[in-house]
């Protein structure tokens, strides 16, 4: 199995506040990409999951994308 695009970029902290990494985890719609769809692990996953949420909330990235 492959790693996942974290592990292979080396990024040890998903951070809130870089939104451009954050979309790429989104739909069209905006919604949360599942873990099948992102092959990311489950840790990475919940902590993309905490990070969109976060931003949801402090305007970075929005809650739907009509």
């Amino acid at each position: 199995m492959s790693a996942d695009y974290f592990s292979q970029n080396g990024i040890k902290y998903i951070d809130y506040k870089d939104a451009d990494v954050l979309k790429q985890f989104l739909n069209p719609h905006g919604r949360i990409k599942s873990r099948a769809q992102t092959n990311l692990t489950a840790k990475h996953q919940r902590d993309v999951t905490t990070a969109i949420k976060r931003a949801r909330e402090m305007g970075l990235l929005p809650y739907i994308i009509k």
